[in-house]
């Protein structure tokens, strides 16, 4: 059963609980709070990847209303991003649509979601950089800025981490292959590697799909790793040309 038709009964908003919970039973006539501690281990994986995803949608669709006007491009690139079928655009609109009409604040959603999945997690990190990436659609709003500033926060991340994925998206240098490395121009050839390994092991899309990220939200993932190989073979093959002359 994909994640999408799973959302569309009560059994998320009963593994759930809280504010996410609420939005996934808002047709059901109420959700239970189980507690993590509660469930076994198997469930507590699948707690995990449905809280992603609710997460996911909640907060796509409180940004889309963050500068006042929801519109279909942003929806569209929630899809793109979230790899949602045609056969399932239905289920995603709907929980989309409860979430912008959702009376409880994106802060309540993004908290649960630090909480269920935890603090700076990189599967936290995944959702932001979609969020970043659907705002770019129509151009960055400065309540939209103001949104991802408190969602980063709200996710656990310090400035300096927010401000990592906020350079991947409009600072001037944002596709500088030191920066998506996150080393010093002009570093050794050892902590080159060094830092490119670091990333493959805390990016690689399997790993993520090993700590709940459902398939069908791997896309920021995959690209993510493809802007990192790409960087590292760009600076790689410099460091070879250096060296060769």
């Amino acid at each position: 059963m994909s994640i999408w038709a799973t959302l569309a009964g009560a059994t998320a908003g009963l593994l759930i609980g809280g504010p996410l919970g609420a939005l996934a039973g808002a047709t059901a006539g109420g959700v239970l709070d189980l507690g993590l501690a509660q469930l076994a281990p198997e469930r507590r994986q699948e707690r995990r990847r449905v809280a992603f995803t609710i997460a996911a949608i909640a907060l796509a669709a409180k940004m889309s209303r963050a500068d006042g006007e929801a519109s279909p491009a942003e929806f569209a690139a929630f899809e793109r991003l979230f790899q949602v079928a045609p056969a399932e655009r239905a289920n995603a609109r709907r929980f989309y649509d409860l979430a912008k009409q959702s009376t409880a604040g994106f802060e309540a959603y993004a908290a649960q979601a630090a909480g269920l999945i935890g603090r700076g997690s990189p599967l936290l990190e995944d959702l932001l950089e979609a969020l970043w990436l659907i705002a770019a659609v129509d151009g960055f709003h400065p309540e939209e800025l103001k949104f991802l500033d408190a969602v980063a926060a709200a996710f656990g991340f310090d400035a300096a981490a927010a401000a990592r994925v906020r350079a991947r998206h409009i600072a001037p240098a944002g596709d500088d292959p030191w920066s998506i490395l996150g080393v010093a121009p002009g570093v050794d050839a050892a902590t080159l590697k060094s830092a490119y390994r670091a990333l493959v092991r805390q990016y690689h899309p399997d790993r993520h799909l090993a700590d709940g990220v459902p398939p069908e939200f791997i896309r920021v993932a995959e690209a993510r790793m493809a802007a990192i190989n790409t960087a590292y073979a760009s600076l790689a093959k410099a460091d070879a040309g250096r060296v060769g002359r």
